[in-house]
């Protein structure tokens, strides 16, 4: 079980929300923190401590004004911890190759695969042929529908028909080189995890798999290291110190090792 380290981006701001409460009209987000700190310094701070394979996602979208700021300090971060980030937000076919040759480790892709409440194969072969399988990463990132997750898509705001199965990540990993789980409906909460999904996350084999959502205790953490049998790697946003909560950077590291 690996720690994960991340840096969202919302209206040109380094920041943690509360994943359900975002919208794109007026770019509104209920908010845990604010950082002072540009996402360049968080870059620097996980290459230093050795923490690889973070994401960086851009929480607006690409028709907002703030997109091209949230942009800008993607850049910065992926160019002072080149290989060391991944990132997503707004990404597609025709741009995915630039991310990579600013410095990403990989691409996150979800809006552009799950298309009009499906999944797009003609879009996800083109996302593999512009980047290649081995820089792919898909978020499928979901909320609670009934019994079961469904994939969400443009920033968590719509529901798909895609179920979160282990058939279809079964499917869909020889598509990509790991996947990308937010539990949407406790992002940003620090209320618990979503067992029900660390659980199936755990059957998942062949592809590398990263969970977030919901962490808020150190007993949270050996939870999900418990019932995702050390194989699922995990998340944490507002939960840490580092943006404003009270879990120990260094001891969260320690705990997933």
């Amino acid at each position: 079980m690996k720690f994960r380290p991340c840096i969202d981006i919302h209206n040109g701001q380094v920041k943690q929300i509360v994943g359900g409460s975002l919208k794109d009209y007026m770019d509104q987000a209920e908010e845990n923190f604010v950082s002072k700190q540009g996402a360049e310094f968080y870059a620097s701070l996980y290459k230093k401590l050795n923490l690889s394979g973070g994401h960086i996602i851009l929480l607006n979208g690409v028709e907002s004004s703030y997109y091209k700021e949230d942009l800008r300090q993607a850049k910065e971060a992926l160019q002072n911890y080149p290989g060391g980030l991944m990132v997503g937000g707004g990404i597609n076919a025709d741009n995915a190759k630039q991310f990579i040759t600013y410095g990403a480790s990989h691409v996150i892709v979800t809006s552009y695969v799950f298309k009009d409440g499906k999944i797009n194969y003609e879009n996800l072969e083109k996302m593999v042929s512009a980047v290649g399988k081995e820089h792919l990463v898909l978020d499928l990132s979901c909320r609670k529908r009934g019994d079961s997750y469904i994939v969400v898509t443009d920033r968590w705001q719509n529901f798909t028909q895609e179920e979160v199965t282990v058939e279809l990540l079964e499917k869909l990993a020889s598509y990509c080189d790991e996947f990308l789980i937010h539990a949407v409906d406790v992002e940003g909460k620090a209320s618990g995890i979503e067992e029900k999904i660390v659980a199936m996350l755990a059957k998942i084999k062949g592809v590398k798999v990263t969970y977030a959502g919901g962490v808020g205790s150190y007993e949270d953490i050996n939870k999900l290291k418990e019932i995702g049998n050390c194989k699922v790697d995990v998340t944490i946003g507002s939960a840490l110190d580092l943006f404003g909560g009270n879990l120990e950077l260094k001891k969260v590291i320690s705990i997933c090792k």
